[in-house]
């Protein structure tokens, strides 16, 4: 028992060592500003593939509460 418990700990530790607050450097903010990094580089394509979701949820409400899921919204 101790020594489950003793692994659970050190296994918690171990992640918990990843968890390091470092901050980005001023000459690393540069890469970190590239469009590649963005979570959606197209923002027109995303706002395609949002419609497209959103239309097909719109029974379920989706964004909004209006639509009937037919895209036509």
């Amino acid at each position: 028992m101790k020594s489950s418990m003793a692994m659970v700990i050190a296994a918690g530790l171990l992640l918990l060592g990843g968890c390091a607050s470092t901050t980005v450097q001023p000459w690393q903010r540069g890469q970190l500003a590239q469009p590649v990094m963005a979570w959606e580089p197209d923002p027109l394509l995303a706002g395609y593939r949002q419609h497209v979701q959103y239309s097909k949820e719109a029974a379920s409400g989706g964004a909004t509460l209006g639509g009937g899921g037919c895209g036509c919204n």
